[in-house]
C-alpha cells in the first residue's frame, strides 16, 4: 500500500490527539444542556466558559468578547449582515474568501452595496485604498488576516488605523481563519471590531468556530432563537466540539504555535525552494509576507486536475486554488486578482502531523508527475 503524505492542512488539519481527548471527556462525563439549573447542565457550562477561556487566551481577546459558531463561514456571516443595519455600503478586499464575498452579493438583493478594492500582484492590499474606499454609509470593511489560495499575509493593523483615521465609526472585521493556529494572531493588537475563526483549520474540530466580538458592540443576530451566547447565536452549544476547540487552543499555548509555525516554515522553504528548479513552475503570494505553512505554485501549462490525480496516485494529498472550490469549474478569483494565470496553480500546506518526509515526498511526486503530464502532451 501506498504510504500517505497530507499536505492539504490549509483546506482542513487532521484533529489533533488532545482534541479527541477532549471530546471523548465530554461525552463521557454525560453533560446535559448548559441553559439549565441540574448539576449535569452546571458542569457543561463550566466545561464551555473554560474553553471559552482558552479560545480567548490563544487570539487576545476577553472570554466574553467569544461567541462560538458552526465555523469561519457562518462567523462571517454573523458578522456581513449582523453590520447591515449600521448602513447600506461595505467594503472588501478582491481576495477575500468567498464567504465574505457572497455574503456581501446576497445584501445587495436588499439594496446594499459592496465596493471591492484591488490588491498587488503578490495578493497584499493598500491600507490607504482600503480606507479610502469608505463612504458615509459605509457600515463595514473587511480584511482578511492572509489568504487561504496563496498564504500572503495583509498589513491587518495599518488597514485598521488607516479606517478609524478616515472614519471611527465603520466597523472593521478580519477574517482569520486562514492565519489563526499559524501565525500569532491578537484581536486586542490590531484592534479590529469582529474577527471569524474556524477550528478545524489547525487540528480542532469540525463544524466549530468563533466570531470574536469587540465588548459592547450589539449585531443583529444572524441566527434568532434561544438566548445562547449571550443573545448573540441562538441554539443549543455544541459542547463537544467547543471543548475541542478549547483543547486545540491549548495544544498551541507555551511555544507550541512558534515550533509548529518553525518546523512548518522549513518545509514550505524545502518545497518551494526545490519546486522553483522544475521548468515552468512559479511562486505565488507574497516572499516575506507569507503564513509560514502554506505555499502555491503556478505550474505552467499543465492542468492541474492532472497534477492532483497524479499526486493523489503517489500518495500525495494537495490542492489546487480555493479551499471551498473543488467543484467550481472556474478561474481561482484570487489570482485573477492578482493578475496572474488563474487556471494552473497548486497549494501544498504543511500542519502539526507533517514531516520532513511528507515535503520530500510531495516534491519528489511533483516532479515526476510534471515531466510524465509534459511528456503525455508533447
Amino acid at each position: 500500500m501506498t504510504s500517505r503524505h497530507y499536505l492539504d492542512h490549509a483546506s482542513t488539519s487532521p484533529i489533533r490527539p488532545e482534541v479527541v481527548a477532549a471530546i471523548n471527556r465530554w461525552w463521557a462525563a454525560g453533560h446535559g444542556d448548559p441553559s439549565r439549573m441540574h448539576a449535569e447542565a452546571l458542569a457543561a457550562r463550566y466545561e464551555i466558559e473554560q474553553a471559552r477561556q482558552q479560545v480567548a487566551d490563544c487570539f487576545g481577546a476577553r472570554s466574553r468578547e467569544v461567541v462560538f459558531t458552526s465555523g469561519a463561514t457562518e462567523s462571517i456571516a454573523a458578522a456581513v449582515w449582523g453590520v447591515s443595519n449600521r448602513g447600506t455600503h461595505q467594503v472588501l478586499s478582491a481576495v477575500e474568501h468567498s464567504a465574505v464575498r457572497l455574503s456581501a452579493r446576497r445584501l445587495s438583493t436588499q439594496g446594499h452595496r459592496a465596493t471591492v478594492v484591488g490588491v498587488d500582484g503578490a495578493g497584499r492590499v493598500d491600507p490607504e485604498e482600503m480606507a479610502a474606499a469608505i463612504e458615509p454609509d459605509t457600515a463595514a470593511v473587511h480584511c482578511q488576516w492572509a489568504n487561504h489560495e496563496v498564504g500572503t499575509v495583509q498589513p491587518v493593523a495599518e488597514v485598521v488605523a488607516a479606517c478609524r483615521e478616515r472614519s471611527p465609526d465603520v466597523l472593521v472585521h478580519v477574517d482569520a481563519a486562514a492565519a489563526a493556529g499559524r501565525i500569532q494572531v491578537s484581536f486586542e493588537e490590531v484592534g479590529a471590531d469582529l474577527l471569524s475563526i474556524s477550528a478545524h483549520k489547525f487540528g480542532g474540530p469540525p463544524g466549530i468556530g468563533a466570531l470574536l466580538v469587540r465588548r459592547g458592540l450589539r449585531l443583529v443576530p444572524l441566527l434568532e432563537g434561544g438566548d445562547q451566547e449571550r443573545a448573540r447565536r441562538a441554539g443549543l452549544e455544541n459542547g463537544a466540539a467547543i471543548a475541542g476547540f478549547g483543547a486545540a487552543c491549548a495544544a498551541l499555548g507555551d511555544g507550541g504555535l512558534e515550533q509548529e509555525a518553525g518546523r512548518a516554515q522549513a518545509q514550505t522553504d524545502r518545497i518551494r525552494d526545490r519546486a522553483q528548479n522544475i521548468d515552468s513552475v512559479v511562486f505565488y503570494g507574497h516572499p516575506t509576507h507569507r503564513l509560514p505553512h502554506l505555499v502555491c505554485l503556478g505550474i505552467g501549462d499543465v492542468e492541474p486536475q492532472a497534477v492532483l490525480i497524479a499526486l493523489d496516485r503517489a500518495g500525495v494529498a494537495a490542492h489546487s486554488g480555493s479551499s471551498c472550490a473543488s467543484e467550481s469549474l472556474e478561474p481561482s478569483p484570487v489570482l485573477e486578482a492578482m493578475g496572474v494565470d488563474a487556471d494552473h496553480s497548486l497549494r501544498l500546506s504543511a500542519g502539526w502531523s507533517t514531516t520532513d518526509a511528507d515535503g520530500d515526498a510531495a516534491i519528489e511526486a511533483l516532479e515526476e508527475a510534471l515531466a510524465e503530464l509534459r511528456k503525455l502532451r508533447g
